[in-house]
């Protein structure tokens, strides 16, 4: 059994402070306490059969108060009844006597203070009793005009002669704020505390018998409906008796002096209006209120007016794009172009720009640094993954939980009609049965349609032709047909490895030093080391991977630093398979040696280009072709079409007509777990197929690219520049190209022109002669085809 706690010293009492609540003397009161302190001291009280002070804190927000933060005058009670409750305590005290702080007293777990307790006077003046006798008729009147009130709380009136007393039970009934009821509770001459209470019990009566008429004159309308009109009726005549106003009603005036400020469309201001006046008629209880409400809201949250264009100074423009991008300066002088039309035709419809490319190209850098450009507030719209035709055009306000389309949403979040939309990854919309967002997509990007878009929220035409939209997208064949049609296509093919150094050194590296805490002088990312990261741990078209690893090896430097390096950490080459480990990714070299029936192409993959090895050998069998690798269809039919033409070609080739008698013929290209694809090996096939059958070894330093047709023509492929990167890299000497690529040369780096010899193809004999080694001797009996 816990013992029983030392005594507090005479005078001095356990304080529980409370919030919002006033005990009166001779009133019974619930109360429940949670603070440690408060818990404490009830505790005492009821081991100690000991008083309680209940003090009303000045700042309810206060947990912890101190003596500044409660009043000074309180109430004695006695703990009735007791229940514990989790971590709550409640308890149902009855007031015994007021008493005033004198001062707090430390050195226990709760708040003590020592008291001076205020006694009722023993005579009772005239006064007193003349002012009870007027409250005790007061409080019956108004007890008879509260519908429900228990016939107890008469009774206990009635028998109540003391007019202090009267006066305290009397204000514990009354509905006022814990501040009024306070000074109640403080004041302690009698015939003071008398007259507060009649004055507030006056008020009261005066509202409730004004309730009464109310009810009376409109009695007659009972269904339910007139029933909310009355409760409205009753509201509107209290406020005005009492001179009040309510906050609903300045919501309503505020709401009508933004539909005036807004500027919206005259279709738009009259439903607006209409709507408002709907409101105004509207109980806040209806279902419809909150729905309206919202309504009104976004309709006045939205940017009607056209904000004045800021002049568009070309220049700054150029500076921004080169301050934010490296390179791309194809993409950069047709964004220049863009500014240039909008700069001379500020009213003009301006095109819809679609960045293609891979992830991590700086596609939606671009498109914030036109916004910064245009002077103009940028805002993205995430399309990806979006299947629902509402999240374009919005859900009807009909429905629980509406809201404006994406659109309309990001609109408002710009601020301006005139803003830069960024549609991001518009070729990851899918269809669903809740429609298909593509098809509403087309209505925002028509400039025929745009001005007057309608959301089905918002009900009214809204203008959009102002917005420059830009859209991006990873692969462009995803993007459907109508909505590509619409937008002007601009690729962003990848970096090269030079451009991803000059990336990491002027925009990665400082930023990954700021974000790890180093300073300039504190760290040192080498060149060497930079071109290492490039080559060996990342393989993409963008930089995003680049900089997660050149972010951890900063993160190492900065280890060393806090740890206390004296000197500035140095990172080369070398330093980094201890940080990020071996190597990732190995780029294909070239052959060393000539062999016959490996042929080296050249492929484009979304992480850049790269060399490939296409192997053929010929086994014992029925003239079967045999094709792995994991090739697509695609390179399969590339090659059929390859092994067609060789045949044809045995004489010019000089393979003997034996050759393709009683054999299977296998085409194998390496890292078959790759999937591979397109139409630029048939070249690279039909080489290794023609050193194969003519015991040609194919030149070790060559690589290709090319599709071929049946009549040996060689076609143009794509990816040019990255090709012929990737074989610089492998270490190729030449490099065989479609002639009608030679257009394609231009967007190589100069570095990488100059280091390799291209020779361009028309025909598969041009390849022939500059791949394949010389053809051995054979009589022209062997040659010769069988009939």
């Amino acid at each position: 059994m816990e013992s029983t706690p030392a005594p507090l010293p005479e005078g001095v009492v356990a304080i529980v402070p409370v919030r919002n609540v006033v005990l009166f003397p001779s009133v019974l009161l619930p109360i429940s306490v949670g603070r440690a302190k408060s818990i404490a001291a009830m505790q005492y009280a009821l081991q100690a059969k000991a008083p309680l002070g209940i003090v009303l804190q000045k700042d309810p927000r206060v947990d912890d108060p101190a003596g500044d933060d409660l009043y000074p005058i309180g109430t004695l009670a006695n703990l009735v009844h007791h229940v514990v409750a989790g971590d709550q305590r409640h308890a149902v005290c009855q007031g015994v006597q007021r008493f005033r702080i004198k001062e707090l007293v430390e050195g226990h777990p709760f708040l003590a203070a020592r008291i001076e307790r205020i006694e009722e006077p023993a005579r009772i003046s005239a006064e007193a009793e003349a002012l009870g006798v007027q409250l005790q008729a007061k409080a019956l009147e108004i007890l008879s005009l509260l519908p429900g009130a228990p016939a107890e709380l008469a009774q206990a009136l009635q028998a109540t002669r003391a007019p202090g007393q009267l006066a305290d039970i009397t204000a514990s009934l009354i509905d006022a704020e814990p501040a009024e009821k306070q000074a109640l509770l403080e004041t302690v001459r009698i015939e003071d505390r008398l007259q507060r209470v009649l004055e507030m019990l006056a008020h009261r009566i005066q509202v409730l018998r004004l309730s009464q008429e109310i009810g009376e004159r409109t009695k007659e309308q009972i269904d339910d409906r007139q029933r909310k009109f009355l409760l409205r009726e009753q509201l509107k005549t209290i406020q005005k008796e009492l001179g009040e106003d309510t906050e609903g009603v300045q919501d309503l005036a505020q709401l009508e002096e933004a539909i005036a400020k807004a500027g919206m469309t005259p279709e738009a201001e009259a439903q607006a209006r209409k709507e408002l006046r709907r409101l105004q008629s509207m109980g806040s209880q209806s279902a419809e209120y909150s729905m309206l409400r919202t309504w009104l809201e976004w309709m006045t949250e939205l940017p009607w007016k056209l904000p004045e264009d800021k002049p568009i100074d070309l220049a700054a423009a150029r500076a921004v794009l080169e301050a934010d991008h490296f390179g791309l300066e194809r993409v950069k002088q047709r964004i220049v172009e863009f500014l240039a039309v909008q700069k001379l035709n500020p009213q003009g419809r301006a095109p819809i720009l679609c960045f293609v490319g891979p992830p991590g190209v700086g596609k939606t850098s671009l498109g914030q640094s036109i916004a910064r450009a245009l002077g103009r507030p940028f805002v993205r719209v995430a399309l990806g993954g979006v299947h629902d035709e509402a999240e374009i055009r919005g859900h009807r306000r009909t429905y629980i939980g509406a809201l404006p389309g994406n659109i309309v949403q990001a609109l408002r979040k710009a601020g301006a009609r005139n803003c830069v939309m960024m549609l991001d990854e518009v070729d990851k919309l899918s269809a669903s049965i809740h429609g298909d967002p593509a098809a509403a997509l087309l209505e925002v990007l028509d400039p025929e349609q745009n001005s007057t878009f309608r959301d089905n929220y918002l009900g009214v035409p809204f203008d959009l032709s102002r917005v420059v939209f830009i859209c991006t997208a990873n692969v462009i064949d995803q993007v459907p047909p109508p909505v590509r049609d619409r937008m002007e296509v601009i690729d962003l093919p990848g970096y090269t490895p030079e451009e991803k150094l000059e990336i990491a050194r002027r925009y990665l590296v400082p930023r990954q030093r700021a974000a790890n805490g180093l300073r300039a002088g504190q760290c040192e990312l080498a060149d060497a080391a930079l071109a290492a990261i490039i080559a060996s741990y990342t393989r993409e078209a963008g930089v995003r991977q680049l900089e997660r690893e050149i972010g951890r090896v900063l993160r190492h430097a900065a280890t060393k630093v806090a740890e206390g390096a004296d000197v500035a950490v140095r990172i080369d080459a070398a330093d980094l398979d201890p940080i990020l480990g071996p190597a990732r990714f190995e780029h294909e070299a070239a052959l060393v040696a000539s062999i016959p029936g490996v042929a080296t192409g050249l492929a484009w993959t979304p992480a850049g280009g790269d060399i490939l090895f296409v192997e053929a050998t010929r086994v014992a069998g029925s003239g079967k072709l045999l094709l792995t690798g994991q090739l697509g269809d695609v390179m399969k039919e590339s090659a059929q079409a390859a092994l067609t033409l060789v045949k044809s070609r045995a004489i010019a080739l000089r393979i003997p007509a034996a050759a393709f008698d009683g054999v299977d013929v296998h085409l194998h290209v390496p890292a078959g777990a790759i999937p591979k694809d397109g139409p630029s090996a048939g070249v690279a096939m039909f080489i290794a197929l023609a050193s194969l059958f003519s015991d040609r070894p194919v030149r070790h330093d060559v690589a290709m690219t090319g599709e071929i047709s049946l009549r040996g023509l060689v076609l143009p492929v794509g990816g040019v520049k990255e090709k012929v990167l990737a074989a610089q890299r492998a270490g190729i000497a030449t490099v065989l190209l479609p002639a009608r690529n030679r257009k394609d040369l231009r967007e190589v780096p100069e570095s990488a022109r100059s280091g390799l010899e291209f020779v361009w193809l028309e025909t598969v004999d041009d390849a022939v002669r500059a791949a394949l080694a010389e053809a051995p001797r054979r009589a022209e009996a062997e040659l010769r085809l069988t009939g």
